[in-house]
C-alpha cells in the first residue's frame, strides 16, 4: 500500500531529518486491512533511525504527538484501529517544544 508519511515539530530528526516519506507498506499476513497499529510498528522498524522512545511508547505514539490521517485527528477515527487506504497521508507532529 502506497502511503505518504510526514514528520514535523522535531520528529523529522528521528528520521535522518527527512520530513516527507513516500513509502510502500505491505498489509500484514492474515489481515485484509492495514491499521495505524500496523503502520506504527512498520515506522519503528523501517524509518526511525535513532531514539524510537522519543516517538513511541508501547504500541502507540508518545503523549504529545499529534497524528493526522488525511488531515483528520486520529482520535476521531479510532486511533490504533484506524484503517488506512491506498495513498493516505499520515502526519506526525510533536507538540512538545523546549523553551
Amino acid at each position: 500500500m502506497q502511503l505518504t508519511l510526514e514528520f514535523g515539530g522535531g520528529l523529522e530528526l528521528l528520521c535522518q531529518s527527512v520530513k516527507i516519506h513516500n513509502v510502500q507498506v505491505d498489509t500484514p499476513v492474515k489481515e485484509e486491512k492495514l491499521t495505524m497499529k500496523d503502520l506504527l510498528s512498520w515506522v519503528r522498524t523501517n524509518l526511525i533511525k535513532e531514539r524510537p522512545e522519543m516517538f513511541m511508547k508501547g504500541d502507540s505514539v508518545r503523549p504529545g504527538v499529534l497524528v493526522l490521517v488525511n488531515d483528520c485527528d486520529w482520535e476521531l477515527s479510532g486511533q490504533l484501529n484506524t484503517t488506512l487506504e491506498e495513498k493516505d497521508v499520515v502526519v506526525f507532529i510533536s507538540t512538545l517544544h523546549g523553551g
